[in-house]
């Protein structure tokens, strides 16, 4: 992942991870699905090909990639490689890779040829598929990999067993299921904690086709903690340098209730010689501050102006330049603090200094790479008014923006020309794709460096190729939405802007049921995000108009903006909530003020929880998904607990709380539920670590009790998202039946 979202529905990223498992059917891509009406189906999205990795060659002509295949039938999925090249503007150079029913992910090119996991291996092939071998032998314990640049190492990612904090169970009793507990973090997103990853060190022989299985050399060889971090972290947090000789990791060297309060993660380099490791982030000797961790810990001096040279907050996903030179990575500034600004930091090795690229842009950086064998330039993505376009950096902290386009990148990669990036392209209208991105330079390069005109509105020219169409066979059956971008005054007399997204076949003259859509996070951005569950074009398909607000505590509108939400959940934001749809059915007259239903996960399930006894009848049903509905109760539940702390600003228990913690306790939303009058349908995975399933057991329970109509729809095995094909489409079933039923 590129950030860690905590308390999130992590919609853009998250809901489209691949449900990695075992098939003994050859899934692939549907190409007879029935979508005469024009309209998509929980069906048709559920056939669409999600794409995941992918690697550019060296030279930049080829690109590999994986794509997921779903059935809905089988329950299962199907991940494979296909092959293109990166000049291909018909796709006739596309070729599948992957020939039977075993998941073949995680492609990578290594001297020419292919590597990537099957069965929990490293194997390897040619650019046409040919010659398969397989090199590691683990009885299938590969989790990740990545090759020195001279292909003499692998780096791979294994589980070992860990029991710092759950006990292991006596050899006499085999068949007892309890657990020992003995400090925090004993579960971890929808796992207990009995096992974690670190990184080994093997040697390769490519030409042998063979990699030394029995002197691999643990990173962190009798340190309990984890590289990469849960729970999404994987190989991107450990990167090699150019001469093969070092590894810049990602660890946060913390355990139990430490880790359970901190999100200080550093960046090590590793001398794979020498077994040496040093910290790049803080200096030789440092100990962390001591700090009340249940009390007001945006205020202590863990996050003095003295200790940001530390690095006390998230630091992760290490680059190396081409020239060796310098280490780039992302960091945040404050400890405790999940959602802080994600800065661009460049350690040069040479001087042992650090210094922060992005400053002039005012938002998060989300993804990077390097520009060329210069080593003067770094791409990256950031959110700025809903869209995440591209953008550039040079050492000076120079930001340039370079694509104007109302959609999001997800991810970016240079091709080895060092002329073009590969990223990953998607929208409310258009799941992932990859694109070839060509950034141009103006005429003018003295743009004065302001937030204005690096986020706002000075687009370089560039060229913008799609490579892939991985779903074109369905999109094109379908009648599209159409999004608008709207902007009205909040009550604190800021703008705000919300996206508008109208049905197919819209009618000016007709009335339609609208959805009010609460985000999560609570500071994701709601920009121009595909989801396969919270899509705004199957709702829009279904005959809804929904109003999606970019409200207080979101990314993409300055650091002021996104932070207002910190302590004050209840606050600006829900005021925001309101002003969209009040000004929605007022002022645009397609929308039927009479049938208005709230929705949302995560801190969007919480939103609604909280508007239920608030929304003056405005809303004829609501959907709580994952929401956090006893504040009290959450503070304690959730595994990461330096979430509560920063965001509630004190713990419950104690007497003398911040006026932000009171308001916080005192407008949870479970307080209200005598002010209930409206349907409501809760959701909630029992495998949901992050927010209990308690607590959408409890506001069910609330509801019912007092007599309000009101459903739960449980899922035993799923976590904060709900990631099975059948699931999925229940889901999908259970949610359109309820707007239904209330809404039409």
């Amino acid at each position: 992942m590129n950030k860690s979202v905590i308390l999130a529905a992590a919609i853009a990223i998250a809901c489209c991870l691949p449900t990695v498992a075992q098939n003994k059917v050859n899934i692939g891509k549907n190409n007879n699905i029935d979508l005469r009406s024009g309209l998509l189906t929980p069906e048709g999205l559920w056939a669409m090909g999600r794409i995941a990795s992918y690697s550019p060659s060296p030279d930049g002509k080829q690109v590999v990639y994986q794509v997921g295949y779903y059935s809905v039938e089988e329950n299962k999925s199907h991940h494979v490689l296909y092959i293109i090249n990166s000049d291909d503007v018909d796709r006739s150079s596309q070729r599948l890779l992957t020939q039977d029913a075993e998941n073949e992910t995680d492609p990578a090119w290594v001297n020419g040829s292919i590597a990537f996991i099957r069965g929990g291996e490293i194997w390897m092939m040619n650019a046409d598929g040919s010659d398969r071998r397989q090199l590691s032998k683990t009885d299938g314990n590969v989790e990740g990999f990545k090759f020195s640049p001279d292909g003499n190492r692998v780096i791979i990612l294994k589980s070992i067993p860990f029991h710092e904090i759950i006990k292991e169970n006596p050899k006499d009793l085999p068949k007892a299921t309890g657990r020992l507990v003995t400090d925090l973090m004993y579960r971890h997103w929808d796992h207990y904690v009995e096992s974690i990853q670190h990184p080994f060190v093997a040697n390769v022989n490519l030409s042998a086709n063979t990699i030394d299985s029995d002197n691999w050399v643990d990173i962190l060889d009798g340190e309990p903690y984890e590289c990469p971090m849960e729970p999404f972290g994987g190989i991107e947090q450990l990167d090699w340098s150019p001469d093969s000789k070092t590894i810049a990791y990602t660890c946060r060297k913390k355990t139990g209730r430490l880790y359970s309060i901190s999100t200080d993660s550093d960046i090590y380099i590793y001398n794979v010689e020498q077994k040496s490791t040093r910290n790049l982030c803080k200096p030789e000797g440092y100990q962390d501050p001591k700090v009340d961790v249940t009390k007001t810990l945006r205020d202590q001096a863990v996050n003095a102006p003295e200790n940001l040279k530390n690095n006390p907050g998230y630091d992760q996903n290490p680059q190396f330049s081409p020239n060796g030179k310098y280490v780039a990575w992302l960091s945040m500034a404050r400890d405790g603090y999940e959602s802080d600004r994600m800065r661009l930091c460049v350690y040069d090795l040479s001087k042992d200094t650090k210094q922060y690229v992005t400053e002039a842009f005012d938002s998060n950086v989300d993804d990077f790479c390097w520009a060329g064998a210069k080593s003067d330039l770094i791409y990256f993505i950031g959110v700025w008014h809903g869209t995440e376009n591209l953008y550039s950096t040079n050492l000076k902290g120079e930001v340039r923006r370079h694509t104007d386009m109302v959609a999001d990148y997800g991810s970016l990669k240079m091709l080895g020309d060092g002329k073009r990036i590969i990223a990953e392209q998607h929208s409310y209208i258009a799941p992932a794709d990859l694109y070839i991105i060509t950034p141009g330079v103006r005429a003018d390069k003295k743009v004065p460096n302001t937030i204005e005109n690096v986020a706002a509105g000075t687009a370089l020219s560039f060229n913008n190729r799609q490579l892939t169409k991985e779903n074109k066979h369905i999109l094109d059956l379908l009648a599209k939405p159409t999004v608008d971008q709207r902007w009205v005054k909040t009550t604190d007399g800021n703008d705000m802007m919300y996206w508008v997204i109208k049905p197919p076949h819209f009618d000016p003259n007709k009335k339609y049921p609208t959805l009010l859509f609460c985000e999560g996070g609570p500071q994701s951005p709601v920009s121009q995000f595909w989801s396969y569950r919270w899509n705004f074009m199957i709702m829009a398909s279904q005959g809804y108009v929904i109003v999606a607000p970019n409200r207080h505590g979101l990314p993409g509108f300055g650091s002021e903006w996104c932070e207002e939400i910190s302590g004050d959940w209840t606050g600006q934001c829900m005021d925001d909530y309101l002003v969209a749809i009040d000004d929605a059915a007022k002022n645009l007259s397609y929308v039927d003020r009479d049938h208005l239903g709230a929705v949302g996960a995560s801190f969007g399930g919480f939103s609604v929880y909280y508007l239920a006894g608030h929304h003056d009848k405005r809303f004829k049903c609501f959907i709580a998904h994952d929401g956090a509905f006893n504040l009290e109760a959450m503070y304690t539940e959730t595994e990461e607990n330096w979430f509560s702390n920063w965001e509630y600003d004190d713990a419950f228990w104690n007497k003398d709380q911040t006026a932000n913690a009171r308001k916080t306790y005192e407008n949870s939303p479970h307080r209200f539920v005598d002010k209930w009058d409206t349907p409501i349908l809760c959701i909630h995975g029992e495998k949901d670590y992050r927010i209990n399933a308690t607590q959408g057991m409890s506001a069910f329970n609330a509801a019912r009790m007092k007599g309000i109509e009101a459903e739960l729809l449980i899922f035993p095995d799923e976590n904060h998202w709900v990631l099975k094909p059948q699931n999925g489409i229940l889901w999908q079933r259970t949610y359109f039946n309820w707007l239904d039923r209330w809404l039409k």
